[in-house]
């Protein structure tokens, strides 16, 4: 997602259930270092590999966490938001929601059209 217009860039589908990571790790997306990734805890991984992702900070176990690591997470969910939203209006279509019940082969074909939809929704919103 492009950050400051909300628009969807890039959209990958895999069979089955499959988890967001495995399934960014399979679609060999080129990472610039100076490109800033906000990410969840899921994306531990990427954290360790990529300069520019950004993950919350976890709780040390019988511990609280530092003030400065609560301001960390608190701003980081802050810009998260922005892309929960984006899939929140992937997800009133309904074809996240549930079961997809069509055609495998046409889920991307029809994924990539939801986001052309979306994204011309947000360039003509007045």
């Amino acid at each position: 997602m492009e950050f400051e217009t909300g628009q969807i860039i890039c959209t990958a589908v895999d069979t089955g259930k499959t988890h967001d990571f495995k399934l960014l790790k399979r679609s060999r997306l080129p990472f610039v270092s100076s490109q800033l990734c906000l990410a969840y805890r899921g994306y531990q991984g990427f954290a360790k590999t990529h300069a520019g992702a950004c993950t919350p900070t976890k709780k040390p176990r019988k511990q609280s966490l530092p003030k400065s690591e609560k301001q960390h997470n608190r701003a980081l969910a802050r810009l998260r938001v922005k892309i929960e939203h984006a899939i929140r209006r992937f997800q009133i279509f309904r074809i996240f929601s549930g079961r997809y019940r069509n055609r495998r082969k046409r889920f991307g074909l029809r994924i990539n059209l939801i986001a052309g939809l979306l994204n011309y929704e947000l360039a003509h919103a007045s």
